[in-house]
């Protein structure tokens, strides 16, 4: 598991682990952390300290190689461009490799900012993309663009095993308060009493699933034997605005709402089509988003305001 110390790969690792699996979790903690796998005590879990831009050496069978590590929140890929692009490239050539070599089945975590700002709402895996290869946060969306070609050569002329799932947005526990998306920060700006902040006039549209919705469709694509990329998220569609609303509610905060200028290639619209999840999967998300707030809260310590 690459990025097994991040926000997903952490959720991952622990479910992995529920499900009889011993687990290598491989991470570097530049965006990783250990306070998000402390508290796993199992025999089966393993922690390694390493940068996936050099090749991984694992001595024990594998049969799942999950490549989960990425720069994927902009405040990270940002600030560190050349480590985004990094990661997902030479990071998941050396997971393939790895793959390849102990014939496992390779499961990438892409994302849908490869539909950039798109032209086709919902957004289906047919849809190629309105992506801008050398805007801002083309160090992200085109290292995963690389990174689900890369994964396909991999199967065509290597015949590895392989899946991509394509993640919308998600939000739980574990998430860094200052990642810079619109969940974690709003709830950090309401239980501060802080003003929210919306990039935007708020029109623009998100589909928040919550971790457990996520990591439950991922173990199943993991154990299917589908090839190509699988949206998972939640097709729920909210405006910011909306969200930032929703968040005062929640958490009974009387912060105003202020609004600053929309980052450059910022998407309008979010929303998966996930007719294929259901159809392939069996899987589509149970947890409202009102619910899932409900239950960061509580997971911080904070009880929640029923709505």
């Amino acid at each position: 598991m690459t990025g097994g110390a991040g926000f997903l790969g952490s959720h991952l690792c622990e479910q992995l682990l529920e499900r009889g699996h011993h687990v290598v979790c491989i991470d570097n903690l530049v965006t990783g952390s250990l306070a998000n796998i402390e508290h796993i005590r199992d025999d089966g879990f393993r922690f390694v300290p390493h940068d996936v831009s050099e090749p991984i050496y694992i001595e024990e069978p594998v049969d799942f190689v999950f490549h989960f590590a990425a720069l994927a929140s902009p405040v990270d890929y940002l600030r560190m461009p050349l480590a985004s692009l990094k990661a997902g490239s030479y990071g998941t050539h050396h997971a393939l490799g790895l793959a390849k070599f102990k014939r496992a089945r390779f499961v990438l975590a892409s994302t849908s900012e490869v539909y950039g700002d798109p032209q086709v709402h919902p957004q289906p895996e047919t849809y190629w993309g309105h992506v801008n290869p050398i805007g801002p946060r083309g160090v992200y969306d085109e290292a995963k663009r690389y990174a689900e070609a890369l994964t396909m050569a991999y199967h065509g002329q290597q015949g590895v095993d392989t899946a991509i799932v394509r993640i919308f947005n998600t939000y739980g526990p574990r998430m860094r308060p200052n990642d810079g998306r619109a969940v974690s920060n709003f709830i950090r700006q309401a239980l501060a009493e802080e003003p929210l902040t919306i990039y935007g006039d708020g029109t623009q549209t998100r589909s928040f699933c919550y971790v457990d919705d996520l990591i439950r469709g991922i173990v199943a694509l993991a154990e299917s034997g589908e090839h190509l990329p699988v949206n998972l998220g939640n097709p729920d569609e909210r405006t910011l605005l909306e969200l930032a609303e929703l968040v005062k509610r929640v958490t009974g905060a009387s912060s105003e709402i202020v609004f600053e200028a929309l980052p450059v290639d910022d998407p309008m619209q979010r929303k998966p089509d996930i007719t294929r999840a259901q159809q392939i999967l069996g899987w589509e998300p149970e947890v409202p988003l009102e619910e899932g707030l409900s239950r960061l809260l509580r997971e911080q310590g904070r009880e929640p305001i029923t709505i």
